[in-house]
């Protein structure tokens, strides 16, 4: 049987849709075929404007179509004063479009972290009245309410990242429409266990420098951790970005960049290239299942003990210290 999908966009960048379309492992039509999936509307993909979007979302509301699986990528817009017209779509607030059309949808996905937590929009002074569809930010509830399912009984089921990997997204998929996934699947930000079950660090060729406590000060090398100093956020944010690899073979810490933290409800935090510490020059967001007094005894220890080639450079020129690790 075919599975129809209906993908809408709210307050969007449009990035997570560019994402999907560089799935290759399968890619999108590979994807739709195998999995006997129709897509009934895309507003990027799809031919359809104005008066015909209407007749189709008239036909899913009123059940002479049915919806396997809604797809909302980007922000629902509140704005202004609770009306919605900030994002209209169809003639009507897409907020409106969205309550009607998750009572039908077998199961409602949140493509990104836009659509998860808020995202960007979301964050202060959020002059749209952003939110997520059952999350605003770490907050249960959203636009649609904590206590949501949708026909088949799970709840909304998140894809954060910004955006999320075109793998995470069609793996998910995958499963959601053979009717194999379900609330057990789920984590408590109801992400997919088996692709947020690990945090962005696992897998990352600088880990080492990581655990004998050797930072990098400056951008541009390819030694040291960029934790200590320089804003990253792998080691507590949960992803697979250096298992399951973008356009399979980079990450943002493989190429020197610090993981911003996308996929998690609080993105975007602090200064993206700079750790926040406090008085006495310890992060303060510590890696998951770390506490401070733990932090505290194990740094000294392993910075003792970190092996003298942890402190040259790899690459290393005749007489060349490396003086950007500390």
């Amino acid at each position: 049987m075919t599975k129809n999908i209906l993908w809408l966009q709210g307050g969007a960048c449009g990035g997570n849709t560019l994402s999907f379309l560089n799935a290759d492992q399968p890619d999108v039509l590979t994807f739709l075929e195998d999995n006997n999936a129709k897509l009934l509307w895309h507003p990027s993909l799809s031919l359809e404007s104005g008066e015909k979007v209407r007749e189709i979302l008239t036909s899913i509301l009123r059940g002479r179509v049915r919806l396997d699986v809604l797809i909302f990528e980007g922000t629902v817009i509140l704005g202004p004063n609770n009306t919605g017209r900030f994002n209209m779509f169809a003639g009507r607030p897409m907020k409106d479009w969205l309550r009607e059309l998750v009572q039908v949808a077998d199961y409602v996905v949140a493509v990104g972290d836009c659509a998860s937590f808020g995202g960007v929009p979301a964050s202060d002074p959020n002059p749209t009245q952003s939110t997520g569809l059952q999350f605003h930010k770490k907050e249960k509830g959203g636009f649609l309410g904590s206590g949501f399912k949708s026909v088949k009984g799970l709840p909304v089921i998140n894809i954060s990242g910004c955006p999320a990997h075109p793998s995470w997204i069609t793996t998910t998929l995958i499963q959601v429409l053979s009717d194999r996934l379900t609330s057990e699947d789920l984590d408590e930000y109801q992400r997919p266990k088996f692709i947020y079950s690990t945090t962005t660090q696992f897998g990352c060729p600088r880990n080492i420098y990581f655990s004998y406590k050797i930072g990098l000060k400056e951008f541009g090398h390819q030694e040291g951790c960029l934790y200590f100093n320089l804003g990253c956020k792998g080691s507590y944010t949960r992803s697979p970005c250096n298992l399951i690899l973008w356009n399979n073979q980079s990450s943002k810490t493989r190429v020197g960049t610090p993981c911003f933290g996308c996929t998690e409800f609080d993105f975007p935090t602090f200064n993206f290239f700079m750790t926040e510490k406090n008085r006495s020059g310890i992060p303060k967001r510590l890696p998951l299942g770390v506490s401070r007094g733990s932090y505290t005894t194990f740094s000294a220890v392993a910075r003792a003990t970190a092996p003298n080639y942890l402190l040259k450079p790899l690459n290393k020129k005749k007489g060349e210290e490396a003086d950007w690790l500390e």
